[in-house]
């Protein structure tokens, strides 16, 4: 299984999942086998403006199976489901603790991310700390 995750920097598993997936400039492909992490790539975001299904396109193009993200439209999801490609909101954190805590299936996720990424947008874009 190959999972895809919105990285706040270039810093691999030891990077933060990024809150603001359509504005990461990084993704981080992990690759599990038998509910182990067997490796791991990160790639740059090839654009900097996107349209609709440009970010499921390129993940698509590099395997990605899952998508680990904070706050997601559901317009992305829809893109993603008729790609075949699974997703998780509200996942935030290490990356490598979200794809572990994922594998094991006990990962925790934001069930408010709607209402705070809502909120942010109201506020200028300034981030609240996610607990």
């Amino acid at each position: 299984m190959r999972i895809a995750i919105p990285a706040e920097d270039e810093r691999g598993l030891e990077s933060n999942v990024s809150g603001h997936f359509g504005r990461a400039r990084y993704f981080v492909f992990v690759d599990v086998e038998n509910n182990e992490i067997k490796g791991h790539e990160v790639v740059e975001v090839p654009f900097n403006e996107h349209g609709p299904g440009d970010l499921p396109s390129f993940v698509k193009e590099h395997g990605g199976e899952v998508v680990l993200a904070y706050g997601m439209g559901r317009k992305a999801v829809s893109y993603f489901n008729d790609f075949g490609i699974a997703v998780v909101t509200g996942a935030y954190g290490p990356i490598k603790d979200v794809v572990k805590a994922f594998i094991e299936q006990v990962l925790e996720v934001d069930p408010n991310w709607r209402e705070k990424i809502e909120r942010e947008k109201k506020h200028g874009g300034n981030c609240e700390k996610r607990e």
